[in-house]
C-alpha cells in the first residue's frame, strides 16, 4: 500500500466513486498468503476483486480499468473469522479481568448486567465488537447473541451488524437469567424472513443453544426439538459451554439421536471424554475453540482443546468469547493457542525419546481463517484468498517497525503483527478500513454512546441504595 496518506486517500476515494457493483480493484506486488491448498505463498502477486468477489491471483494479473494499488510491502491475507463472541457485552469490557471461574462470570454479567439491557444497549455493543473486529482485521463474526429478550432486542444486534459491514453470522439464543418475552426460538422464522431472505448477503442467520440444561433450564439446552427448528429453518447451529462429564454425556446422546452434524458447531470443547470425540469426528461435527477464554477463565480443563480435535479428524475455528475478561482480537488468540499447544507437547515428550508433536503457525492461521469459515458454515464464501470466493481480506504491513525485514510471511502474521500493521480491510470488496483507519465511524459521537449505555447497565443492575 502507498505510504502516503493523501495518495491512499485518493485510492479510496477513485474505488468508492465507482457503483460497487462495477468496481475493479488490482492489489500488485504482495506477497499472498492464499490459505488455499492449491495456492499457497505467491511472492509478488497480484489479487483482482471485482464488486465482491476475488477473480484472479496470481503474477502478472491483467485488469484493464482497474484501480491499481501497488501492494509492495505487504502481507495480503484472507480476512480472520471469529466464530463465536457474545458482542452484546463490549460496553462492558475487562469489566472482571481476574474473573476466576465460570461462576463469577455468570453471576456477574448474564445474571446481573444482562438483565437491565435495552435494545439500544444491545445495539451498542454489538456495533462496538463489530467495529473492533474489522479493526483487529476479523472480516467475520458470529455474534452469539444470547440476550434475545424480546423481538426488538434480536432486531438491534442484527441492525448493528448490518451498519458496521462485517459479514455477520446472528447466532440467536434466549436469556439465562431474568425477565423476557419466551418469543424465541419461535421469532427465528420472522428473523430469517425480514432479513435474511438471500443467500448472497453479508449477513446469516445461527441457532444458537447451550449444552445442557444445568446453567438455564431445558429451554435453552440443545436437543431434538431444537435440531427441528434449525433444520426447518434451513439454518446452522451453534452450541455453547460444551465442556465436561454432562456435555460429554450430550455429546454421544446427541449422536444416538441423529442431530450431530457438519452444521453443528460445539464452542470450547474443553474436558470431553475420548467416546464424545470419537462421536463428533465420525459425524463431521464443527469445533469451535476459545483458547485464551478456556485457559484465562479456567474452563473444565482451562486446557484449549486442539489436540483432541486433530486427534478426532478436526481442525477447529477460533473465537474470542467475552470482553468482559479477555482480549479482542484475533493475533491474541493464535499466539495463544500456538503457545500453550507446544508447551504441552514439549513437556508430555520432556525425559523420554518420543518427538513432540506441535502445531505450526500456519495451523493456527488456518484454523484463524479458513477453519472457522468452515465452522460457520461459510467455506465456500470466505477464509482464503480463493478466486470466485467473496473478497474478505486484509493488507498487513510487512515492513513495519515492529515486522521489518520480512523473511516468512505466516510467522510475521502470526507471531509479528497486530493491529496498528493492517492497512486495510476489505469486507466483500468494500473497503472497512483503509490507511489504518476504520471508515464511516463517528468515533466522538460511538464514545458517548457506549459511555452513556455502559453507565445506564452499570447504574440500573447495581442501583444505589435510597438515602
Amino acid at each position: 500500500m502507498p505510504l502516503h496518506a493523501t495518495t491512499s486517500d485518493d485510492l479510496l476515494a477513485r474505488i468508492r466513486r465507482r457503483p460497487a457493483d462495477r468496481r475493479r480493484i488490482l492489489f500488485t506486488g504482495a506477497t499472498l498468503v492464499t490459505m488455499d491448498p492449491a495456492l499457497g505463498v505467491i511472492d509478488r502477486g497480484d489479487l483482482l476483486v471485482e464488486a465482491d468477489t476475488i477473480t484472479a491471483v496470481g503474477r502478472h494479473v491483467p485488469a484493464e480499468d482497474a484501480v491499481v494499488v501497488d501492494a509492495t510491502g505487504t502481507i495480503l491475507t484472507p480476512g480472520f473469522v471469529d466464530t463465536h463472541r457474545h458482542a452484546w457485552q463490549a460496553q462492558l469490557r475487562r469489566i472482571m479481568p481476574d474473573v476466576d471461574d465460570l461462576a463469577g462470570y455468570v453471576m456477574s454479567t448474564l445474571a446481573g448486567h444482562a438483565t437491565v439491557y435495552r435494545p439500544e444497549d444491545m445495539y451498542v455493543g454489538t456495533r462496538l465488537a463489530a467495529l473492533t473486529a474489522i479493526d483487529g482485521g476479523i472480516t467475520t463474526m458470529l455474534d452469539f447473541s444470547h440476550n434475545s429478550r424480546t423481538r426488538e432486542h434480536s432486531d438491534a444486534a442484527i441492525r448493528a451488524l448490518l451498519d458496521t459491514g462485517i459479514r455477520g453470522v446472528h447466532a440467536s439464543m434466549g436469556p439465562h437469567f431474568g425477565a423476557w418475552d419466551r418469543q424465541w426460538p419461535a421469532d427465528l422464522t420472522r428473523l430469517k424472513d425480514t432479513y435474511f431472505s438471500s443467500d448472497d448477503q453479508l449477513l446469516t442467520l445461527r441457532l444458537a443453544a447451550l449444552a445442557t440444561d444445568e446453567i438455564a433450564g431445558p429451554a435453552l439446552a440443545y436437543g431434538p426439538e431444537l435440531a427441528r427448528t434449525a433444520r426447518d429453518l434451513g439454518i446452522g447451529v451453534s452450541v455453547d459451554a460444551v465442556f465436561g462429564t454432562s456435555s460429554s454425556e450430550a455429546v454421544l446422546r446427541w449422536a444416538g439421536e441423529g442431530i450431530l452434524s457438519p452444521e453443528v458447531t460445539l464452542i470450547h470443547a474443553t474436558g470431553l471424554t475420548p467416546e464424545a470425540w470419537k462421536a463428533m469426528g465420525e459425524t463431521g461435527t464443527t469445533v469451535a475453540l476459545a483458547p485464551t477464554s478456556d485457559a484465562q477463565i479456567g474452563l473444565e480443563t482451562a486446557i484449549p482443546a486442539v489436540d483432541e480435535a486433530l486427534c478426532a479428524g478436526i481442525r477447529p475455528g477460533l473465537s474470542i468469547d467475552v470482553e468482559v475478561a479477555l482480549a479482542a482480537d484475533m493475533f491474541t488468540q493464535m499466539r495463544t493457542l500456538h503457545a500453550i499447544q507446544r508447551m504441552r507437547a514439549v513437556n508430555a515428550a520432556y525425559g523420554t525419546d518420543r518427538e513432540p508433536s506441535r502445531i505450526t503457525t500456519h495451523d493456527v492461521l488456518d484454523f484463524a481463517t479458513l477453519q472457522g469459515a468452515r465452522t460457520n458454515g461459510l467455506a465456500g464464501v470466505t477464509g482464503s484468498l480463493t478466486p470466485g470466493k467473496k473478497a474478505d481480506l486484509l493488507v498487513v504491513q510487512a515492513e513495519d517497525l515492529n515486522n521489518m525485514p520480512l523473511n516468512d510471511p505466516i510467522g510475521t502474521v502470526v507471531l509479528g503483527a497486530d493491529a496498528r500493521n493492517i492497512t486495510a480491510v476489505l469486507v466483500g470488496g468494500e473497503p472497512r478500513k483503509w490507511n489504518g483507519q476504520v471508515l464511516d465511524v463517528d468515533l466522538p459521537a460511538l464514545r458517548r454512546e457506549v459511555h452513556a449505555s455502559r453507565d445506564h447497565v452499570l447504574a440500573a443492575a447495581h442501583p444505589s441504595p435510597r438515602s
